[in-house]
């Protein structure tokens, strides 16, 4: 007997038939890797194939490093493009506005009204309320600006002295699009179609105590309707309700403050009692809304005009303070949902 006579008579050799191999499968767009087939299955099935939704989340990832990696080269190779004022707008997208939407989104649940009122393209000056001891006002307002307008546009905020001169928080404030709050920087902005936004009141409605929440204080001179007459761009009031609870002004320790050389230094019911934990805010629920643009082209003449700008300065106060009083109506609860 031959061995293939042989082999021919073991039981089961007529029917047994080797697995079709499985086919190939395309992974993050790369060469096509075929699968081994598994032995202790059913010979007829081929392998399980990768899911479309594993594909997509794979994919989804390795989108995000290879970003990553091309942002870490253009950072370390210098190819990157920062304006006169030293705004870094790449990485304002890429790592100032990620991180604060965390508070945006999670921490405060802020929800955003009469976004339509911002221009959509040209310049402008937003001007709204300041509060909270620390200027977390200012920025969920730039990150408002620049995820629920249509064009993603940049809010150039005017911050104080102080600001630009702390050394690691001036090349913060530069690189997020801040400058110095004067008249020549804010129409330079205005007149190149930029939004800029403005805080009136100052370190006096950041530093205000708990009990004059959502009080406007002084708004100073109206250096910033001067700004806006001689650009002839619009004014943009807009109303904060929900920065007065993250830090609860009890007291002012100004003998500290001036030894500090800073315009307040604030106790709250958990700092400095608690140290470090004292400086994070507490999760109050927040509102923001824009209000009806209010026009300034017909009256560029009366840039210089005191009483002009005095009662527009005016106009503007009136109606922030009035938005105020009804987002509060809306939000009874300062830390409900």
């Amino acid at each position: 007997m031959s061995q293939h006579e042989y082999r021919d008579m073991l039981p089961g050799h007529a029917d047994f038939k080797l697995p079709k191999p499985a086919a190939p499968v395309k992974v993050n767009g790369r060469r096509p890797i075929p699968e081994v087939p598994q032995m202790n299955g059913h010979p007829e099935e081929p392998a399980p194939a990768e899911t479309a939704e594993a594909r997509d989340a794979v994919d989804i990832w390795d989108q995000r490093v290879a970003n990553g990696l091309a942002f870490l080269r253009r950072r370390l190779a210098g190819a990157y493009e920062v304006d006169d004022f030293g705004f870094d707008p790449e990485l304002t997208d890429a790592v100032f506005h990620p991180l604060l939407r965390l508070l945006y989104h999670d921490w405060f649940r802020t929800e955003v009204f009469g976004i339509e009122h911002v221009p959509a393209d040209s310049g402008g000056l937003v001007v709204g309320n300041h509060s909270g001891t620390v200027a977390l006002d200012a920025l969920m307002l730039s990150v408002a600006i620049h995820d629920r307008t249509p064009a993603a546009r940049h809010l150039r905020l005017l911050g104080a002295d102080l600001v630009f001169r702390v050394p690691f928080l001036s090349e913060l404030a530069r690189k997020s699009g801040a400058t110095v709050a004067c008249n020549p920087d804010a129409e330079r902005l205005m007149s190149g179609g930029q939004l800029v936004g403005v805080f009136p009141e100052g370190f006096k409605g950041i530093g205000k105590r708990f009990a004059d929440r959502y009080k406007l204080q002084r708004f100073g001179r109206g250096g910033f309707v001067s700004a806006a007459l001689r650009t002839g761009t619009p004014i943009v009031p807009v109303a904060i309700v929900g920065a007065e609870e993250i830090y609860p002004v009890i007291a002012d320790v100004k003998p500290l403050a001036r030894l500090l050389g800073l315009p307040y230094f604030p106790v709250t019911p958990t700092f400095p009692w608690l140290g470090p934990l004292g400086l994070v805010p507490l999760p109050s629920k927040w509102l923001i809304q824009f209000c009806p643009p209010i026009p300034t082209a017909h009256l560029t003449e009366h840039a210089d005009d005191p009483m002009v700008v005095f009662n527009l300065a005016d106009q503007v106060r009136e109606t922030i303070q009035a938005t105020l009083l009804e987002l509060l109506e809306k939000r009874p609860d300062p830390f409900g949902i």
